[in-house]
Order: structure tokens, then sequence, then C-alpha cells
């Protein structure tokens, strides 16, 4: 065994919020070191070439930006950028025999308004629209803000919000009521409720509100809940990341699994492996940015209750063109460049929850699509970009882990056909027949189920949020900060933080500043 120079801090962990917290530790003058067991940084946020032969970099698993504070981008001095999308979503759907569909667009108003009218017959739904998330973006404008603060307490968010109505729908009550109590359309409710059930396993009357606390943090992001491009997917600003740590001086070791922690609340002891065998380090703070289950393995202690299992398909592919549409009133390039939904009606988003819960899957998947392409081509080759290859990425609803646990392969691999089965009943053509090929010959597609997820990245039950997520405010436990555990020098830095979950780097920067402050 040998033994490494102590430093003042230890983050186990090389995804974006442990390099958030390396970078900005290591600017304040502390010594870090970041242990990651896979060989690269990133961890969910990566991005990748999937397809043997093909020059396609695509964002592997997270895929969007939402919750990335510009501050942390400033104070860092990050070489990276987003891009706004310029359709919100595109949603098809057939009435009285006709192809239709729903086209939110973001910049222009009147374009969005037509769009209600021609799928519902009147402006009803859509100024009951406006209200909504008129309602959705003034909870956003108040709560964003103390994501990087610490945390207040309840009622300090409830009189900072100052909308009891608000807080009685988003915080109080469940999603499902003021949904039902404001809209009409069952193709429009289940538009707003998918932010509710992003990786989330929940129906729209959970009594448990895990789907509100997915909502909230789906829609307040950067104040006004957009979700956008990452310029150079996913791994451009991971790779910014590593690179302004490494700047600032912390040391970042990959290929170095952890194997234990041992503390005593005031210094530590991190053991991990590598190449020249078993190492241990000393550390002031040890920061973790794996699930608060294997936090506890490696602190040799129970393991908290199971976190709720994760309940998504992720999909990747690469098209030699856009399929057509069947609803001829929409360029595909727009229907694909916000997020496409699928089989999300609200009855429809009812029924798949009820059959997985019966242990069967969803006889038509719920899920939802876009284009990266569209916005950022520069993860296309430049040979790609020209001839008019796109990306798409589809992320699936209300499959959780239990569904796969028999047959993980045979599983995914009947999902996938139900899923773009579902997809096909929209387009003019199959997806099939725009699938591009790869150096052997196959077709460029690849699905992760949430076992896979476990698999590739150790998340619990593939639970892309660690464990539940948490309202934004103090609770029993939570610390100062939301990042505390049960022993004063380990730390959370990761998505099972209070205000964990998505692309934040908030929890890294949050971990920091609870160090910072001692």
């Amino acid at each position: 065994m040998s033994h490494s120079d102590a430093y003042d801090v230890v983050i186990v962990g090389g995804g974006h919020n442990g390099l958030v917290a390396a970078a900005y530790l290591a600017r304040a003058g502390r010594s870090v070191l970041v242990l990651e067991r896979l060989g690269h940084t990133g961890g969910a946020a990566v991005s990748t070439r999937p397809f043997p032969g093909v020059d396609a970099r695509l964002s592997r698993y997270s895929y969007l930006v939402s919750l990335l504070p510009r501050r942390i981008v400033d104070d860092l001095g990050l070489r990276f950028a987003v891009r706004k999308r310029a359709v919100s979503s595109y949603t098809p759907d057939v009435r009285d025999g006709r192809p239709t569909g729903l086209l939110v667009d973001t910049a222009a108003t009147g374009r969005t308004r037509a769009a209600f009218e021609r799928l519902t017959g009147s402006d009803r739904e859509y100024a009951a629209w406006e209200r909504f998330y008129g309602m959705t973006q003034r909870v956003a404008e108040r709560v964003f803000p103390t994501l990087t603060e610490p945390l207040p307490t309840r009622e300090d968010l409830r009189a900072r919000i100052g909308d009891d109505a608000a807080w009685q729908a988003l915080f109080e009550r469940p999603l499902g009521e003021a949904i039902e109590a404001a809209f009409h359309d069952d193709l429009v409710r289940g538009v707003v409720l998918t932010d509710a059930l992003i990786g989330t396993f929940a129906r729209a009357h959970d009594p448990s509100l895990r789907q509100n606390r997915c909502f909230l943090y789906h829609v307040i992001g950067g104040g006004t809940g957009d979700w956008d491009v990452p310029v150079g997917g996913m791994g451009a600003l991971t790779d910014a990341l590593a690179d302004a740590a490494r700047a600032a001086g912390a040391r970042i070791a990959t290929d170095r699994e952890v194997t234990s922690i041992a503390t005593d609340g005031t210094s530590a002891e991190v053991r991990y492996e590598g190449e020249a065998g078993e190492s241990t380090t000393a550390a002031r703070y040890v920061l973790v940015g794996a699930a608060p289950r294997e936090l506890a393995r490696l602190l040799g202690e129970e393991p908290p209750a199971p976190p709720a299992e994760g309940a998504q398909l992720k999909v990747n592919m690469l098209l030699r063109r856009l399929p057509a549409l069947r609803d001829r009133e929409v360029d595909p390039r727009e229907a694909f460049s916000g997020t496409f939904h699928i089989a999300e009606g609200y009855g429809a988003l009812e029924e798949a929850y009820r059959q997985a819960v019966a242990g069967e899957l969803p006889h038509r998947p719920p899920s939802e699509i876009y284009c990266h392409s569209l916005t950022d081509p520069s993860i296309l080759g430049p040979e790609l970009a020209r001839e008019g290859y796109q990306t798409l990425t589809l992320f699936g609803l209300h499959t959780p882990a239990r569904l796969f646990t028999e047959d993980n392969d045979a599983a995914r691999g009947a999902l996938l056909r139900a899923t773009l089965a579902e997809l096909d009943a929209h387009l003019a053509e199959p997806i099939a027949d725009c699938l591009a090929r790869d150096a052997d010959g196959r077709p460029c597609i690849e699905a992760r189920t949430p076992l896979d997820l476990d698999a590739d990245l150790r998340l619990p039950g593939g639970n892309i949020f660690h464990r539940d997520l948490a309202f934004p405010y103090t609770q029993e436990g939570t610390g100062r900060w939301g990042v505390e555990t049960r022993h004063a020098n380990v730390l959370l830095c990761g998505a099972g933080a209070v205000r964990g979950g998505g692309v934040s780097g908030i929890p890294g920067h949050n971990a920091a500043m609870a160090v910072l402050e001692t």
C-alpha cells in the first residue's frame, strides 16, 4: 500500500458537480484531489462518438442545460456557451381523423396562439397556458436565485414567492389538481405534466408530491425555465470545468476507484485503487459526488432506505435526414428542434403509469425527442453536416427499473420497438428508413435502461437524481447548505444533495461554499 500527500479536500467523483467544487476550492487556495473511477471526467455529462466510424459526438446521457447558474460560468471563467431553442415543443395528435399538433414557439406568441386554436378550436387553452406559465415564471424568478445561497426555511421561501395560490399549486397540493383546474384539453394537460415525470415514476395525483418536486426543478432554471442546448455537446461543459479546476491547481486523477472513507469528523482517510494498487490519502474534508447509497457503502455504514427507482429510457440516434411528418403544416426542422412529445396526452400518461405499476411495459410508451444538431451542428463532422445528417435524443417516461430486472436485454429491445412504433404513427415515413449506418453497417441507434445507467454510472436503480428530489428549503437533517451529512467533514456534492439533480453545478458550488465557511 502506498501513501500519498495529504490534501485540504479530496473529491470522490469527477462528474460536473465534483469539478465545480474542485474549481471553486482550488481557486480559493485549497489543495484539492479529485478521484474519478472511470478513465475520463464528466460522469453523466459527457460527449462520445457512440457509433463506430461515424464522426458525430453525442451527449450520451445528460443532454440539455436548464439549472446551471450563470454565476458559476462567470465565477470560474468557463469557456462554455448555450443556445436557446426557437421552438419550445411540438406535440402531434390526430383529431377527427386528421393529423394535427401543437407547436409552442418561444419567440412568436401569435404563432403559438394560432397553434392552440388549430388544435382546440378556440383560444381558451392558450389563455390558460399563458396564465399558468406566467405563474411558474414568477415562482422561478424568486426561487432560482436561492439555489446558490444557504437553504431558506420553508416560511422564508413561501414569503419570497409571495403568491399563496402558486405555493399551494406547486408545494402543497398534487400537481394534477392545478393542471386539471387550469386546462381542459387532454393533450395540453399532458404536455404540462411531462415536466413532472422526467426520470420520476409518479402520477399527477401522487400524494407524495414527488411529481411536484420534479416539476419545480424543471420550470425554474435560470429564472425562466428554458432548457438550452450546450454548444459542442454536454462534454464541452465538463471539459471546460476540468480545465478550470486544473488551471486553479486541483489535481484530477482518473482510473482511481475509491474503496473506503474513514473519518473522525475532523480529518479523514480515503483509500482508492489505481494502476499502482491500493493507495491512501489524508484530507481535512471529503466531498462525495456519488449517490448517498454509495457514500454509505464507502463509510461502511448501513445504507439509507432504497431510493425511488429510475424510470426512463434514453435513446441516441443519428439520422441521414429528418423524417417527414404526417402533419404537413409543420416543418420537421421546427418540430424536432424543440421537445417532440409522443404519446404524452394526460390520459395516455396515466394509462402508461398504471401498466408499469402492474409490471407491464407501457403499451404506448410515452417519450420526448429533440434534435441537438439543428441548434448546434458543431457536434457533427463537416461531411455529415453538409449531407444533412441530424442527431435525435429520445427520453422515455414511465419505464421503472423493475420492468427490466428479469431480462434487461429483452425488455430494452421490446420497449425500443414499441417506442419507435409510437413515433412512426406520426411520421410520413418510418424512422428506421432515416437512420444512418455505422462503419459495420449497423443502424446508428443505442438505448439505455435504468439498469444500464446503474451499471454504467452507479446511479441507484437508474435514478438520475440519486434519490428523491427535495423541495429547496430546510428540513430535518438538511443542514445549512443542503450538502451536509452526519459527519462534519464529509459532504455530498452530487445530485443527491438538496437542490441536486439535473446539470446544474449547484451541489458542487454549495459544497464548496460549506467548506469555505469553516
